[in-house]
Order: structure tokens, then C-alpha cells, then sequence
């Protein structure tokens, strides 16, 4: 059974999951539908926007330590390969996870405490682009080895005006693996931008 979380909650990933080695984490989005007035009467189409997923392993200082700790379109897998990104989706058409990184939480290094996922807008200053464009984003769990839906948060602010997002974390507790649904907006415009945050 699915757990919905919001905003700031938090959640024990492998306390009562004995035996999860392994997840998937999935995020999704869709783009707003607008109305283009046009000489022949108006009609409604999606906004081409291109959104990318990253991950940033941090330490227990929440700092990043190897910037090949920085997961994305460019970087599809840690020096380990204990995460791999899918690839780059450039449209968020369709149903179903738009963009997913693997996670075998064994072999995560000793060294990395906390893993986030952040999604920002490819060229979004030129193109004009913010998440006020963006529909029915989500971060969700799966276990790894059924693909069994875990956790599931839906990102339902509104990010008018936001170029990126801080969408969750996985981050070490006591032992266990735990999950926080942070859902935070930011200006920050790639993710150079992003990754400063953690230096």
C-alpha cells in the first residue's frame, strides 16, 4: 500500500521493509495546457518544456564532497554505480514516471549520508520558462526489487516564478534509510546553481 506524504513530512523507508536493498525512485510532471488565440479562433496545446532530474550525494555535513556526486543528464551514473540515472526526458509527455534513478541503498559508499533529487528547467531563461508551467508533479518509492509503490508525494504548491525544485531526500537515520518530501522552490536557474548550495 502506497503512503502518501505532503510537505515536510518524513518516512521510514527500510524499518518496515526488511530486506529493501534496492529502490526506484520516479518523478514526474506534466506540461500546463494553455489557450493560444490565434486568427482561426483559439486553441489549447501543451508548453514544450524540458525538465531534468538530478541527484546530489552529500556527507553528514550535508556537503558535497566529489562533484561526480552529481547525478544527471550528463552524469548518468556515481563513481560507484550504486546510483544510475535513466536519461533525459526533454518533454514530460505521457503518463507514468517522466525521469527514474536507481538506488542500491547496500551499496551507497559509507561516506554518503543523504541523497537529493532536485528538477530544474533547461534553458528556462531564455525560453521564459518557471514550475508555474508545470502540472501534477511527483516524487514517489518503488521497491526496487517488485516495483512495489512505497511512498508517493505530489508537489502541489504553486511554483510560479521558480525555476527549480528541492522535490525530496533519502538520507541515513540510526542505520535505516529514510525518506523527507521537501518540495522546495528555488531561482536557481541549472544545476551548477544547485550544486553550490551543498559546497
Amino acid at each position: 500500500m502506497t503512503i502518501s506524504l505532503v510537505k515536510g513530512q518524513k518516512i521510514d523507508l527500510t524499518k518496515g521493509n526488511a530486506g529493501l536493498s534496492k529502490v526506484v525512485v520516479g518523478l514526474g510532471w506534466d506540461p500546463a495546457v494553455v489557450e493560444k488565440k490565434g486568427f482561426f479562433g483559439s486553441k489549447k496545446s501543451a508548453v514544450e518544456i524540458d525538465c531534468d532530474a538530478s541527484v546530489i550525494l552529500l556527507d553528514e555535513k550535508g556537503r558535497i564532497t566529489n562533484q561526480k556526486h552529481v547525478i544527471y543528464f550528463a552524469n548518468l551514473q556515481s563513481p560507484d554505480g550504486s546510483v544510475v540515472h535513466s536519461g533525459d526526458n526533454r518533454t514530460g509527455d505521457g503518463d507514468g514516471d517522466d525521469e527514474t534513478i536507481s538506488i542500491n541503498l547496500g551499496q551507497v559508499p559509507a561516506d554518503v549520508s543523504k541523497i537529493v533529487f532536485v528538477v530544474n528547467i533547461y534553458d528556462c531563461v531564455n525560453r521564459k520558462q518557471d514550475f508555474g508551467l508545470i502540472q501534477s508533479a511527483y516524487i514517489r518509492v518503488l521497491n526496487g526489487s517488485n516495483q512495489q509503490e512505497l511512498v508517493k508525494f505530489n508537489l502541489t504548491d504553486d511554483y510560479s516564478g521558480k525555476s527549480s525544485l528541492i522535490v525530496g531526500e533519502i538520507y541515513r537515520h540510526s542505520g535505516e534509510w529514510k525518506f523527507s518530501a521537501v518540495g522546495e522552490g528555488s531561482t536557481d536557474t541549472t544545476i551548477g546553481q544547485l550544486v553550490k548550495r551543498y559546497q
